[in-house]
C-alpha cells in the first residue's frame, strides 16, 4: 500500500517556468506556440499567469494539478487552462509538449475553467500551423480563431480528479492517487490516522462525493500512463485491483463511452511530427 510521501516521480526535476518573450502571447500577437521535448519527472512548479494556455502531447502523459483538482492528459488530448488559475505540471512519460499561449483579450465566454479535450486532427494541424515561422497577422488571427473554436467545440472527457483542501484528506487522496487499486476505505482511513466514519464524512463534505465514487475518477487517472504505454489490459486491470478485464473494461466503457482500445488507438495514428527526444 503506498504510503501518503509517495505520490509525485521518484525522479523529480523541478523546474520554474520560463516562457521566452518570443512565446509570450500580447495584443498584437494573441496566439502562441513553444513546442519542446520534456523528459519524464520533470515538474513545472506552482505558477499563475495572465494568459490562458493549451497543453498538449503527441506522446507522453501530463499530469496538470490546481488547488482543487488533478487532471491526467494522455496523447492526443488536450488541457485547456484559463487565465489567472495557479497549476502545476508534471511529465509522467518523456513527453513532446506543445503549448498553445493565449491572450486574455482573446478568450472566448464559456472557457472559464479547465478541461481535457480531445484534440482533432484540425486542432493539431491548426497548432502546428500556429508554430510555423515566419507568420504573418492576419494568418495569425485566423488560425488562432480556428483553434479556440475547435476546443469550444470539443467535449471535455471525465479525466479530473477533484482533490480536497482539508489536511488529512488531501493526504489521503494523494496517496490513492499513487495507488489506487485497494478499495479497502478502513485501511486507508488507519493511514490517515482518523475513522473510517470521519474520512467517508471529509469525502462528502469536501468533495460532495463518497470514497468509492472518488477512487473510481482515481483509477481513470492511473490506468491512463498505464494504457498509453501500450500495457497488456489484462496487467493494467490486476494492478488496479480489478478481478476481471472485463469489469475493468466496463468501468472504463462506462466513463469514456468506449473501450480502453477504441480510446488510445488515435495516439497511433498521431505520428507526433517526428518529434524525438
Amino acid at each position: 500500500m503506498a504510503s501518503f510521501a509517495d505520490s509525485r516521480p521518484i525522479n523529480e526535476e523541478v523546474e520554474h517556468l520560463d516562457i521566452p518573450v518570443e512565446h509570450s502571447p500580447t495584443l498584437d500577437h494573441p496566439m502562441r506556440v513553444r513546442s519542446r521535448p520534456v523528459p519524464s519527472g520533470v515538474r513545472i512548479a506552482l505558477h499563475t499567469h495572465a494568459w490562458a494556455q493549451v497543453a498538449y502531447t503527441s506522446r507522453g502523459v501530463l499530469r496538470v494539478a490546481t488547488a482543487d483538482s488533478t487532471w491526467m492528459v494522455p496523447p492526443s488530448r488536450a488541457i485547456w487552462v484559463p487565465p489567472n488559475v495557479t497549476h502545476e505540471v508534471v511529465i509522467v512519460e518523456d513527453a513532446y509538449l506543445r503549448t498553445l499561449y493565449v491572450d486574455a483579450s482573446v478568450v472566448p465566454p464559456g472557457l472559464d475553467a479547465c478541461r481535457v479535450v480531445e484534440v482533432s486532427p484540425l486542432l493539431r494541424e491548426v497548432i502546428a500551423a500556429l508554430d510555423d515561422k515566419p507568420i504573418t497577422r492576419e494568418r495569425e488571427r485566423l488560425l488562432g480563431t480556428l483553434a479556440l473554436d475547435e476546443i469550444i467545440r470539443s467535449q471535455p472527457l471525465p479525466l479530473s480528479v477533484p482533490m480536497p483542501t482539508e489536511k488529512r484528506l488531501r493526504a489521503l487522496c494523494n496517496a490513492v492517487l499513487a495507488d489506487p487499486s485497494h478499495a479497502d476505505l478502513e485501511r486507508w482511513s488507519s493511514e490517515a490516522g482518523a475513522s473510517t466514519r470521519t474520512i467517508a464524512r471529509l469525502f462528502r463534505r469536501e468533495l460532495g462525493v463518497s470514497f468509492s465514487q472518488w477512487r473510481q475518477q482515481a483509477v481513470l487517472a492511473r490506468a491512463i500512463p498505464l494504457l498509453s504505454q501500450g500495457r497488456p489490459l489484462a496487467q493494467v486491470a490486476r494492478e488496479l485491483g480489478y478481478q476481471s478485464q472485463s469489469a475493468f473494461s466496463a468501468m472504463f466503457r462506462r466513463a469514456f463511452g468506449e473501450s480502453p482500445r477504441a480510446f488510445f488507438a488515435r495516439d497511433s495514428s498521431d505520428g507526433g511530427n517526428g518529434d524525438s527526444l
